[in-house]
């Protein structure tokens, strides 16, 4: 079972990553190394999509890193 946790683990980490580079839009490869965005503005659409779902990747993977420690050991 043990196993199963550390793939579903990997699997999580892959897609936040990918999710949270995703996020990163306008300004070209400014908007990666820091670029101050100065235009105050909401999430709509897509953006707001992937911003929520980025939360809740990070939890899971949390989640599951808490119970692969507690079933690991």
């Amino acid at each position: 079972m043990v196993i199963y946790l550390y793939i579903a683990q990997i699997v999580i980490a892959v897609s936040l990553t990918i999710v949270a580079l995703l996020q990163v839009k306008g300004g070209g490869l400014g908007g990666i190394f820091g670029q101050a965005d100065t235009v105050y503005r909401t999430k709509r659409g897509v953006e707001k999509t992937l911003f929520q779902l980025t939360i809740v990747l990070a939890v899971i993977f949390i989640v599951l890193s808490i119970v692969s420690l507690k079933v690991g050991s």
